[in-house]
């Protein structure tokens, strides 16, 4: 077998070597390139199109128009009871849906199938039934005698009811998947139960709490079904989709799709902080 050598270069210094190309620099099939072009296509006419003429329609009277719209005493007062509602909700959510999550993989107890057909009715419950089933019992006629009606816990109740299955069913897969061995080898090394929860399995689940919680923040901020009935249309418990739609009634389309703007900026903020927190959690992992 022949070797080639390569002739110097004067003045002694090798000739570079090519790069070696990556995978994602190797151009497309033809069939990835369909797939890709499809997808594109298809996110642009449900989402990406739509969003921009709202964006649009938004800044369409110009920035003294847009700033005269969302600074207004209302759409102040609901975008913050939106914010605060949905960051309080995303906190309990991503204690407690772990914690939820945790019972139904490491516990096995009588009733476990029903816990987890239950877990799943936000999913398929019509939000204005939600509603409904909670002014049933949170309202003027409770059974219980807590009358919630046109409160601001009432939303946050609203919220965490139509919110619940999101961190459950992200951390449960990963609980699942997740090795004991490595919690079996801390517990003959004399580590309590709570240490390797902290030290072992925290580390692990933290990326998808922060993708359930995401999940959460995103759904509550635009809910507007199952806080319609309970908020009872007062103006101190009115989230900021009751007070776009309240815009729409009044054919203020330009103040409604401004008010929308500001919630798609907030929410993608606080999506994209917590995209970067699960990142983070996943390298340092």
């Amino acid at each position: 077998m022949s070797l080639t050598q390569t002739a110097p270069v004067p003045g002694g210094t090798a000739p570079p070597r090519a790069a070696p190309r990556s995978a994602s620099a190797a151009r497309l099939g033809a069939a990835s390139g369909l797939g890709l072009g499809v997808a594109v296509t298809w996110l642009s006419l449900l989402v990406l199109i739509p969003l921009a003429a709202v964006v649009a329609q938004g800044a369409g009277g110009g920035w003294t128009g847009f700033w005269d719209a969302v600074s207004s005493p209302g759409a102040v007062a609901a975008l913050r009871l939106t914010v605060l509602s949905s960051l309080a909700i995303s906190a309990i959510n991503a204690v407690m849906g772990t914690l939820i999550a945790w019972v139904l993989v490491r516990d096995n107890f009588r009733g476990r199938r029903l816990v987890e057909v239950v877990i799943d009715i936000p999913f398929a419950l019509p939000t204005i039934v939600a509603g409904l089933v909670l002014l049933t019992l949170y309202g003027p006629t409770s059974p219980i005698g807590i009358d919630l009606l046109g409160t601001q816990r009432a939303i946050v109740f609203a919220l965490l009811f139509v919110t619940l299955p999101f961190v459950v069913r992200t951390v449960q897969p990963v609980l699942i998947a997740l090795d004991l061995e490595a919690e079996e080898a801390a517990a003959s090394l004399g580590a309590g139960s709570l240490t390797s929860f902290r030290r072992i399995v925290l580390p692990v689940i933290v990326p998808a709490i922060a993708s359930g919680t995401a999940l959460a923040f995103a759904r509550a901020m635009g809910e507007f079904g199952s806080v319609l009935l309970i908020s009872g249309g007062v103006n101190r418990a009115r989230v900021s989709s009751m007070y776009t739609y309240q815009q729409i009634q009044n054919f203020d389309y330009a103040g409604a799709a401004a008010t929308a703007t500001v919630l798609l900026v907030v929410s993608l903020a606080v999506i994209v902080s917590l995209d970067l927190l699960q990142r983070w959690a996943a390298r340092r992992g």
